[in-house]
């Protein structure tokens, strides 16, 4: 393990009312201080950001059953966010627009999460999260993604530039390892996400929830999806609880989770559904059986994840069979999954020991 640098600037999406987004925050800076480090998360902030991430946690799904009477319960679990965000280890905050006032740092560790995707709603197109005007000794990422963003687009010149200007640079998925070989004419190291790097940071609370469930995490799922894993729960005795969002077809809706009984819940869960990056990263924590149907949005991160763990068959179409939902639901995962977490595992801990020295 590398000796403590004196200190390291996290620079990633951590006010995010997103479940996903919160813990792999929490996760790599906590796994930083762990390893000895001096570590925050640098604490940019806009109203403008703010805003939208607001109307977005109040509204997730627009025109959906039940959207004006779970406006309360969307509104509680932000709350908890909001106090789960204040106990993070942050610096002092500045903003987003301009990053010459974050907090002087040794190294500025950009990711996880999405941070180089130009195409994210209120994010994309900052050059903070390229580094740009940071005041910092070095610059390095950590399990960075492209999000959306495909490697066939390419990026822009300047784009390039910034890229180029890191002394250090990993990813978390395979379309963001194309997009950063062609910038810097050489492949980043693949790395897990921070949630499967630091799954010990993880603080799940007590819940009151019967066992004997399917997790279902997500929204917008296809149609043939829901009807396939709804038989699968009628025939197996199970109940489909939805956690942070409404789901009409699920038996119960548990909206206003905050993060900490988000991971209780998916610890506890017998099985885990979802179409959400996250939603599959926590059933590979927990060890839970899973299937996944991502949306357009979500297809690049979730494809290159089941790819780099061998978990290729968890990701469904409509033509997989009831055969296939039984065995994907009812049965422990492979092995060859878990081997494959502890090799990405050392490579993370290997960067890092390079990185961080």
């Amino acid at each position: 393990m590398a000796q403590p640098t004196s200190s390291i600037g996290v620079l990633t999406f951590h006010r995010c009312i997103n479940y996903g987004s919160y813990w792999q925050a929490r996760c790599l800076v906590e796994g930083l201080m762990q390893r000895g480090h001096d570590a925050v998360l640098l604490d940019h902030r806009s109203s403008r950001v703010d805003m939208a991430e607001w109307r977005c946690a109040l509204r997730p799904v627009p025109g959906n059953w039940g959207e004006r009477e779970d406006r309360a319960a969307y509104a509680e679990k932000a709350r908890k966010f909001f106090a789960a965000f204040d106990a993070l280890p942050l610096s002092a905050p500045f903003d987003l627009d301009d990053p010459a006032q974050a907090r002087p740092v040794d190294i500025a560790l950009v990711g996880s999460d999405e941070v180089w995707n130009l195409c994210h709603p209120w994010y994309g197109g900052k050059a903070l999260f390229y580094g740009n005007d940071l005041p910092a000794a070095r610059r390095a990422s950590y399990a960075a993604s492209f999000g959306n963003q495909s490697w066939e687009d390419g990026l822009e010149k300047r784009w390039i530039e910034h890229l180029r200007q890191f002394d250090h640079v990993s990813v978390r998925d395979a379309n963001s390892q194309r997009i950063v070989s062609a910038a810097r004419d050489s492949a980043p190291p693949l790395v897990l996400d921070p949630v499967l790097q630091f799954p010990h940071v993880i603080a799940p609370e007590s819940i009151d929830i019967p066992a004997g469930y399917v997790a279902l995490y997500g929204h917008g799922m296809p149609e043939w999806f829901q009807q396939a894993v709804r038989r699968w729960a009628d025939r197996t005795g199970r109940r489909i609880v939805s956690i942070g969002y409404r789901n009409w077809w699920a038996d119960e809706n548990w909206i206003a989770a905050g993060p900490a009984e988000f991971a209780a819940f998916m610890a506890k869960a017998d099985t885990v559904v979802t179409n959400f990056f996250h939603g599959c990263v926590f059933a590979l924590v927990y060890g839970k059986p899973f299937a996944t149907a991502p949306s357009d949005y979500r297809s690049n991160k979730v494809r290159d994840l089941v790819d780099a763990l061998g978990a290729e068959p968890h990701l469904v179409t409509e033509a997989t069979g009831p055969d296939a939902y039984d065995r994907l639901l009812g049965q422990r995962l492979d092995g060859v999954i878990g081997q494959r977490i502890a090799q990405l595992r050392h490579a993370g801990e290997s960067y890092l020991d390079g990185v961080l020295d």
